[in-house]
C-alpha cells in the first residue's frame, strides 16, 4: 500500500495564487476562487490516483494555510474578528489583516520556510467542529472513484503551536478531546472506515513525559470513537510517541525515515500496527536511489509483515515544487537528478512495486534505468566537483571567522562616521516589485530589451527611491532591489554550483510562492553580484546606503542542498562565496553592509542533542562571510520570525553591528530575551507587519516605538519595518514609511 502525506495545492502553474489575488484586489468573485480550488483539486488527485497511490488525502487543500482551516473547522477563532459576517472575509482578515483588523501572527512550520498562522487559544472559547469544507472535497473526490484519507491537524500539536491567550494548555486539551471526537464521528457519517491522519510532529520536538501522558491520553479517547486512525510525524524521528501510540487502537503511524532515519518500528511492530515508511524525500529535489530504498524496505521486511508496512513520503510534498514537465530549458544533467511532487508519486509506486515484487511495465523499467543513471552520474560529474572550491575551505584559519576589534570600540568608530541620529530609520531593503518592475526584467531576460534600455530603467527607478527615501527624510538608505526577483535567487543565479528552474515554485505563505536555487555542485562566485547597483545608489545620496546581501546560511536554508556530501561543506562554500562580495562592497566604499539571516532559526535540528554541530558551522559560517571588513564598516542582519529564546548564545556569537527582526506581529514579546541576555548589539525591531495591506497610523507607530522603548534602551534602537516591502503596493508603502518616520520623529522630540 502506497500514500502521501500530503500534496501541493498552489497548483503545477500557480493557479491558486492568481486565483486569490485577483479574489483580493476585487477583480473576481468567490464563486470563481472556489471553482479554481475545485479544479485544482480535482487535478491533483487524478495525478496520484493515475500513480496508484493508494491513500490519497483530502483537507491537505486550502486558500491560506492549513492551521487557520482547523481554527475554522474548531470553532477556535479569536472574538476581536466577530464583527466580521462574511466566512471568508473573516478567514482571510485573521490571516492578511484587513482595514480594521491586524493579522493574526505568522510563523515557521517547524524548521521549514513554510509559514503558518498561529491561532489564539482561550480555554472558554465555544470549541465545536464543523466539517463543511472536509464534506465538500470528500464529496469531489468520491466523484473521482477516490475513497480519500482526511488530513487533520492532531488535537496535541494544534494546541502546542498555539498562543494560549487565556487559561491552560492543560484545559483547553481537555476541552477539545470531545470535540474531535465529535469530529471523527462526523466524519464516520461520510464513510464509517474512513481513514484519518492526524498530524502531531510535535513529537520529533523533544516532548516531556507529560506530553507523552497527554498523547496517550488523547488517542485512547480518539481511538474509542474509530479504528482507523493514523498518525503522521515528519521533519524528525519520534521515538517517544512511537512507543507510546504502540500502546494505543491507532491503526498505524506515517514516520519520516529520511530526516527521521532513527526512527525505530519495533514498538509499533510488536503491537501489529501499520508502519508507514517515509522513505522517498518530501523537503528536497534530488532523486530517490530507488534501488538502495527498496533495500531499506527489505530490511525493515525482517522484522515486520510487508503487508503492515506501507510506502511512501517522508513528509507533504508540499514542501517541493510540482512537477519537472514545464522544466524545458534546464541543463539535461541537472534536470535527470532532479525529481518533483508529481514525479515522486512515481518513485513510491517504482519503490513498492519491486519491494512486493510485482513486476514493472516497460515505463516502469525505462523510469528505473535512468534513475540508476542519474545516481551514477552525480557520483563523477565535473558539472559537480571543483577541487579549488574544496581547497579553499580546507584552507580557512581562525583570522578568517573574527572581526579585529570589538564591538564596543567599532561601534563608537561608526557611529562617529555615519553620524546616524537616535533612533534611525532605515527599511529592510526591497522596495514594491511592481508588474513593470517584473515585466522590466522578464523582457530583459527574453531579449525583448537590450543591456542599456535593462540598466537605464533600473537606474532611473533608483534615482526615484533615492529621491523619495531622503524626502521621508529616512537616514539610512536602500536601494530598491529592482534588479532582484528574490533574495535568494538573484544570488545564486551569479554562483556556479547553483541552478535555477523555470517552474519550481513552492509555496511560502498564502499566496506567496518562491522558487529556490537548485545547489548541485561545489559553489563559488565569479565576479560581483551587487556592487553596481549599489555603488551607483550611493553616488546619489551623502547619506549612508546599505549593500544589500543573503547571508550563508539563507542561501542555505531557501535552497535545496545537494545531499551528496555534508551541509556545513557546502555551507562554508557559499560562505566564501558571499565573503568575496562583502569585501568587494566594502572595496567600493560601501560603508553599510547588511547580510541577512532570515532563515537562520528555521535550519535549527528539531532535535536538542543535534544543535550545538548546526549551530557550530552556521555561526562560523555567517562570520566568514561578514569578518573581513574593516571595524569602520557596520554589518547588519535580519531575521524573519522566530523563537529566540534558545538561540540567543548564537546570535550573540554572530557578531553582527545591528540586527533587525519581525516583531510587529509578537505584541514584543520576541524582545524580552533581548532584554534579559543584555545584548550588546544594536536592534531593529519591526513597528509595523508589512505582510498585512493596512497603512498604521502615526498615533499607532508612535505607540509602538515607546512600547519599544519600555523594552530595551533606546541608545540600542533603529526604527524599520518588519520586513523588505517588495509585496506591498507603493500606494501602502510609501504613507507607511512616512507614518514611521513622522512618529520616529514625534518621540525624538519627546526625548529632548
Amino acid at each position: 500500500m502506497t500514500y502521501v502525506v500530503g500534496f501541493p495545492r498552489i497548483g503545477e502553474q500557480r493557479e491558486l495564487k492568481r486565483a486569490l489575488e485577483a479574489y483580493w484586489a476585487g477583480n473576481s468573485s468567490q464563486e470563481e476562487l472556489q471553482k479554481t480550488a475545485s479544479d485544482l483539486r480535482k487535478r491533483h488527485w487524478v495525478y496520484q490516483k493515475n500513480a496508484n497511490i493508494d491513500l490519497i488525502s483530502i483537507n491537505d487543500f486550502s486558500f491560506y494555510d492549513n492551521m487557520i482551516d482547523a481554527m475554522v473547522m474548531l470553532n477556535a477563532t479569536p472574538a476581536k474578528y466577530d464583527d466580521i459576517d462574511n466566512c471568508m472575509d473573516k478567514y482571510f482578515a485573521m490571516a492578511r489583516g484587513d482595514d480594521n483588523h491586524k493579522a493574526m501572527e505568522m510563523t515557521k512550520w517547524f524548521n521549514t520556510n513554510y509559514h503558518y498562522i498561529v491561532p489564539e487559544l482561550d480555554e472558554n472559547m465555544d470549541f465545536k467542529a464543523t466539517i463543511t469544507k472536509i464534506k465538500a472535497e470528500y464529496k469531489e473526490a468520491k466523484e473521482l472513484g477516490i475513497s480519500p484519507k482526511v488530513n487533520f491537524i492532531g488535537l496535541i500539536t494544534f494546541v502546542k503551536l498555539s498562543k494560549i491567550v487565556n487559561g491552560s494548555e492543560d484545559k483547553i486539551i481537555e476541552k477539545l478531546i470531545p470535540v474531535y471526537v465529535d469530529l471523527i464521528n462526523q466524519l464516520k457519517e461520510l464513510d464509517n472506515n474512513i481513514t484519518i491522519q492526524f498530524d502531531e510532529s510535535y513529537f520529533v520536538t523533544n516532548p516531556t513525559s507529560k506530553d507523552l501522558e497527554t498523547l496517550k491520553k488523547v488517542y485512547d479517547e480518539l481511538t474509542k470513537a474509530h479504528d482507523n486512525i493514523f498518525v503522521a510525524t515528519y521533519f524528525e524521528h519520534s521515538n517517544e510517541a512511537n512507543e507510546v501510540l504502540a500502546k494505543t487502537n491507532i491503526k498505524g503511524m506515517f514516520l519520516d525515515f529520511v530526516a527521521g532515519s532513527e526512527n525505530s518500528i519495533k514498538p509499533l511492530v510488536e503491537a501489529g500496527k501499520k508502519v508507514g515508511i517515509g522513505i522517498v524525500n518530501g523537503r528536497n529535489v534530488w532523486v530517490n536511489d530507488i534501488e538502495e530504498s527498496v533495500k531499506f524496505l527489505k530490511g525493515i521486511a525482517e522484522v515486520a509483515n510487508s503487508e503492515d508496512i506501507l510506502v511512501g513520503s517522508s513528509c507533504s510534498l508540499l514542501h517541493v515544487p510540482f512537477t519537472l514537465k514545464y522544466e524545458e530549458k534546464m541543463d539535461s544533467d541537472i534536470k535527470s537528478w532532479l525529481s518533483y511532487a508529481v514525479e515522486k508519486l512515481n518513485e513510491i509506486k517504482i519503490i513498492d512495486k519491486l519491494f512486493r515484487g510485482v513486476e514493472l511495465d516497460a515505463e516502469e523499467k525505462a523510469d528505473l534505468v535512468a534513475n540508476q543513471e542519474a545516481i551514477a552520474t552525480r557520483k563523477t560529474s565535473t558539472k559537480i566537483h571543483n577541487q579549488v572550491v574544496k581547497d579553499r575551505v580546507s584552507n580557512l584559519t581562525q583570522e578568517d571567522e573574527h572581526r579585529n576589534m570589538p564591538f564596543e570600540e567599532r561601534i563608537k568608530l561608526q557611529h562617529e562616521n555615519l553620524k546616524y541620529p537616535i533612533l534611525p530609520t532605515t527599511t529592510i531593503g526591497s522596495f514594491p516589485q511592481t508588474p513593470e518592475v517584473r515585466k522590466l526584467r522578464r523582457d530583459y531576460k527574453n531579449g525583448v530589451i537590450s543591456v542599456d534600455e535593462y540598466e537605464a530603467q533600473i537606474k532611473k527607478w533608483i534615482d526615484e527611491l533615492v529621491e523619495l527615501q531622503e524626502k521621508l527624510d529616512i537616514d539610512v538608505l536602500v536601494h530598491g532591489e529592482f534588479e532582484r526577483n528574490d533574495m535568494v535567487e538573484y544570488f545564486g543565479e551569479q554562483l556556479e554550483g547553483v541552478a535555477f528552474s523555470q517552474n519550481g515554485w513552492v509555496q511560502s505563505y498564502g499566496s506567496r510562492c518562491v522558487k529556490p536555487p537548485l545547489i548541485f555542485g561545489d559553489v563559488s562566485r565569479p565576479k560581483d553580484m551587487t556592487v553596481k547597483w549599489i555603488t551607483y545608489a550611493q553616488s546619489k545620496t551623502n547619506r549612508p546606503m546599505k549593500g544589500m546581501l543573503t547571508g550563508p546560511v539563507t542561501m542555505l536554508n531557501w535552497s535545496f542542498v545537494r545531499d551528496d556530501q555534508s551541509r556545513s561543506a557546502t555551507g562554508y562554500q557559499m560562505a566564501l562565496a558571499i565573503r568575496d562580495e562583502v569585501n568587494a562592497l566594502e572595496a567600493a566604499g560601501i560603508k553599510v553592509i547588511q547580510v541577512d539571516e532570515a532563515a537562520l532559526r528555521e535550519g535549527y535540528p528539531l532535535r536538542n542533542d543535534k544543535k550545538a554541530e548546526y549551530e557550530d558551522w552556521a555561526i562560523r559560517g555567517f562570520r566568514i562571510t561578514t569578518s573581513g571588513v574593516k571595524p569602520e564598516t557596520q554589518i547588519h542582519t535580519h531575521m524573519c520570525y522566530s523563537e529566540f529564546s534558545d538561540i540567543m548564545d548564537a546570535i550573540e556569537a554572530m557578531d553582527a553591528d545591528v540586527i533587525s527582526i519581525e516583531n510587529a506581529r509578537s505584541d514584543n514579546s520576541l524582545l524580552e530575551i533581548f532584554k534579559q541576555r543584555g545584548y550588546k548589539g544594536e536592534i531593529g525591531p519591526g513597528i509595523y507587519d508589512i505582510h498585512s495591506p493596512r497603512i498604521p497610523s502615526v498615533e499607532e507607530l508612535v505607540e509602538q516605538i515607546q512600547a519599544l522603548m519600555k523594552v530595551l534602551p533606546v541608545e540600542k534602537l533603529w526604527v524599520n519595518p518588519d520586513c523588505g516591502l517588495k509585496t506591498r503596493k507603493w500606494a501602502e508603502t510609501t504613507p507607511s514609511l512616512e507614518n514611521m518616520v513622522k512618529a520616529t520623529k514625534i518621540v525624538r522630540e519627546q526625548l529632548k
